[in-house]
């Protein structure tokens, strides 16, 4: 999550994880790169924060943009990412959100999208995650969620963002490490262990007759 004071040309980032999350690139890396641009002086970021934390608040409206950008997927519930709205929609004047847009309307981007749907499905087993993917919101969730916590959308849209490669990042974790995942979780019925296995089977034949394009981005303003 981001937090951006426009006001002040401050950006204030905000992430639950360790600066060592990630691989190859880590997100302390990440940071690092940014913290020696132009723009570094204007740039704070806090790792091993978390939101919900009582011990994390800010004064009302001291932001003029909160910025949720492909971090949504990370939330391990409804309750939570409702919570996280709820509690932010105190500290800022806008909502900005970002996240894959689950509506495939190209041929090329169903690998991707069965790559997310097979990790959620496996994710709501495990008790404790660092997945990418741990609850899949589809944009409808996501708006319903925003406006349950007080927000308004004002602006939504879905961009296109073929230059991406995290199509491809997520088909060969997936083909990669499904098996392994199915194996380490306790107490997936059967029955679902074989839909996902025919999942895996479109996943391998869908990357057989097409190039792999990453979703769309779904984007919305809210305040």
């Amino acid at each position: 999550m981001h937090i951006w004071l426009e006001r002040k040309g401050l950006v204030h980032g905000v992430d639950i994880a360790s600066p060592s999350y990630g691989s190859p690139i880590t997100l302390g890396d990440s940071a690092d790169y940014l913290m020696r641009s132009m723009l570094g002086k204007q740039i704070k970021i806090d790792f091993e924060m978390d939101i919900l934390s009582p011990k994390v608040d800010f004064p009302e409206n001291s932001f003029d943009f909160i910025v949720l950008s492909h971090c949504s997927w990370y939330f391990k519930s409804f309750e939570e990412i409702l919570e996280v709205c709820t509690k932010i929609r105190r500290w800022g004047k806008k909502l900005c959100y970002a996240e894959w847009d689950s509506r495939i309307n190209k041929i090329e981007q169903l690998p991707h999208f069965l790559a997310i749907l097979i990790q959620a499905q496996y994710e709501c087993f495990k008790e404790n995650s660092t997945s990418n993917v741990r609850t899949l919101f589809t944009p409808t969730d996501v708006k319903d969620v925003v406006e349950k916590s007080g927000w308004s959308i004002i602006k939504e849209q879905s961009i296109s963002s073929n230059a991406l490669q995290d199509g491809k990042w997520e088909v060969d974790l997936t083909l990669n490490e499904y098996q392994s995942g199915l194996e380490d979780i306790s107490g997936i019925p059967t029955k679902l262990k074989s839909l996902i296995k025919s999942q895996m089977n479109l996943l391998e034949e869908s990357i057989k007759n097409h190039d792999i394009k990453p979703m769309s981005t779904f984007a919305f303003i809210a305040e």
